[in-house]
């Protein structure tokens, strides 16, 4: 903030006014200053002061029609997606979750750092028991060091399908944003549609050992909008612009399983955030954003009078079977003599398989990494880890085919525990999880060849521990085991600088050559190229335990996860905070 930028008209209250009548023998010029010396103090203060901002979350059920057809949901206030959470950087955030459905759940604050606050990360069995039917918990975080845009979303089964919303951080009280200030701001939520029922698709699969069923729509905003089946023109999401007017959007992913393509008809896009982290701006006009990603980007409306398509596609370039309907939307000028009849201009989406564009994306992904946002990466590394992350086949004996799919990392197919595992490393409580996850491959193979003869994995609740303040390298190794496929993986807990990547096999000689340790983008969720390697650094400066797992939920619900646990410090304030007295119980 800048006090020459005081005018008079801000300069009262002031903290100085009880001084009025010493300030009255002064000469005039000089009452002005000091009256906008203290505005500058107060309105200094009023910046730097965080709030305490309540929400009240009450998980129900409510019929919803898509595509011709209704099915019952779970959602948050009744909405889909639900509610947006807004908060300013600094604010303690306290979200009361009332559980009115038959099903257990959790609520997962994704990207939010929870520094010390572990206990209101949300996924369940990790560290907490899941809010039972009927019950309640108060989460309780804050907002530290971040802005920008995240997601919040439930954490037990595949109930995120329906139970997801935006998280809106803007930046402290007179902090500008690093780039011009939008017109007016859109959140878009990102998603997929099933008619049947989300729980019933899991559960099938995983009782028969077979993939379970793909969505029957992408949505924007919640609707598979005015190109799909059964849809009129005007249903969707519509987002209405005024001609020469910049708009930001904030784009989140919230589908369960498919990374996707979002594009904006005759517009370009100017990346300027991603994972509340910003960026140096870029420009585009497509986007991937991957299952719990989010990308904040600029919008001119500098179009003629009309109707401009929104689209969201799905990506995948391995021989694996998505949904791939495209969920739409539209962008209407204001002024259009009639919004029903006005022109439509299209968008045609990228190739289901177009792995150049996503390259070419990524690859300009940079952190803006200037005085007042830097990039702090690790030059050095005290922990490296190499993590295969792929699948398995294990016998299952009750199966259809005798065998089930399993995901695994490191050849572990990780079991959820029946106690959370933050529960048990609070209270020392025995025989929950072992600390033996291994560091590298156990059996080192060719990783995106296709892979040893033997599919079976190995089952555990393995934990990785890290010490305090170490840092951290992570490599993470796609495998071709039955088929090479790229990996969402998110990481709890933390952000971290995705500093190298590349196609084939990590070579620990030769690949760190290639690495950025000046401005690699900083996120929490990253895609794991297929048939290749991503390598992630970060510092263990959160005591507490981390979930890290595959974002896709159908590789989650198989297998594909671990934790870490990560002691505490030397002070108080590198110390896990006590358990609130309402932690769920199982």
């Amino acid at each position: 903030m800048h006090c020459t930028a005081l005018s008079p008209a801000l300069s009262s209250p002031s903290p100085a006014a009880g001084h009025a009548a010493n300030m009255a023998v002064l000469p005039e010029s000089r009452r002005l200053t000091l009256l906008l010396l203290a505005a500058c103090f107060l309105l200094q203060a009023l910046s730097a002061h965080a709030i305490t901002r309540h929400y009240k979350f009450n998980v129900v059920m409510r019929n919803m029609t898509r595509l011709c057809s209704t099915k019952p949901i779970l959602t948050v206030n009744g909405k889909f997606p639900g509610p947006t959470l807004y908060a300013r950087e600094g604010d303690n955030v306290l979200v009361k979750v009332v559980n009115h459905v038959a099903h257990n759940v959790t609520i997962h604050w994704h990207g939010v750092r929870q520094i010390r606050t572990g206990w209101y990360d949300g996924p369940a069995y990790i560290t907490q028991c899941p809010i039972q039917p009927g019950s309640s918990f108060l989460y309780n975080f804050t907002i530290t060091g971040q802005r920008g845009t995240l997601l919040w979303h439930a954490h037990i089964n595949w109930l995120r399908a329906t139970v997801h919303g935006a998280i809106v951080i803007l930046p402290k009280l007179g902090v500008p944003y690093p780039f011009p200030a939008p017109h007016k701001e859109a959140v878009i939520v990102l998603g997929e549609w099933w008619k049947e029922d989300t729980e019933t698709v899991i559960n099938q699969a995983m009782q028969l050992g077979v993939g379970p069923n793909i969505s029957d729509s992408h949505t924007i905003n919640g609707h598979p909008g005015p190109l799909s089946e059964c849809a009129s023109s005007q249903d969707g999401f519509k987002l209405s612009v005024e001609n020469g007017k910049t708009y930001m959007l904030r784009i989140i992913n919230a589908a369960l399983n498919d990374d996707l393509f979002f594009k904006v008809a005759g517009h370009e896009l100017t990346v300027v955030e991603v994972d509340a982290v910003y960026t140096k701006p870029f420009k585009t006009d497509t986007l991937l954003i991957t299952p719990g990603q989010t990308t904040n980007v600029l919008v001119r409306a500098n179009q003629g009078a009309g109707r401009y398509l929104l689209s969201v596609s799905p990506f995948m370039d391995a021989p694996v079977q998505v949904d791939n309907k495209t969920g739409t939307a539209t962008l209407h000028y204001a002024n259009t003599v009639s919004s029903s009849m006005a022109s439509l201009t299209l968008v045609k989406p990228p190739p289901q398989n177009a792995t150049h564009i996503v390259s070419k994306f990524t690859d300009s992904l940079r952190s803006l990494n200037s005085k007042e946002y830097p990039a702090n990466v690790p030059q050095t590394v005290d922990n490296s880890l190499l993590l295969t992350v792929g699948v398995g086949v294990n016998p299952c004996p009750s199966c259809i085919n005798g065998t089930r799919v399993v995901g695994t990392i490191n050849n572990v197919t990780f079991i959820m525990p029946s106690t959370p595992i933050l529960q048990a490393h609070y209270y020392n409580i025995p025989g929950v999880f072992t600390e033996d996850f291994p560091a590298s491959p156990l059996h080192k193979f060719n990783y995106t060849g296709s892979g040893p003869k033997n599919l079976q994995t190995m089952n555990g609740t393995r934990v990785y521990r890290l010490p305090y303040n170490a840092s951290v390298q992570v490599v993470l190794q796609d495998t071709g085991i039955i088929s090479p496929e790229s990996h969402p993986i998110h990481l709890h807990g933390f952000n971290f600088f995705v500093v190298g990547k590349g196609v084939g096999n990590y070579n620990p000689r030769t690949s760190p050559s290639t690495f950025n340790l000046i401005d690699p983008i900083e996120r929490n969720t990253i895609g794991v190229p297929t048939g290749g390697w991503t390598a992630i650094r970060f510092r263990s400066d959160n005591p507490g335990v981390w979930f890290m797992h595959c974002h896709f939920e159908v590789h989650t619900s198989w297998g594909l996860k671990m934790a870490f646990v990560v002691d505490n410090g030397k002070r108080p304030s590198e110390t896990l905070i006590p358990p609130p007295k309402d932690l769920p119980q199982c």
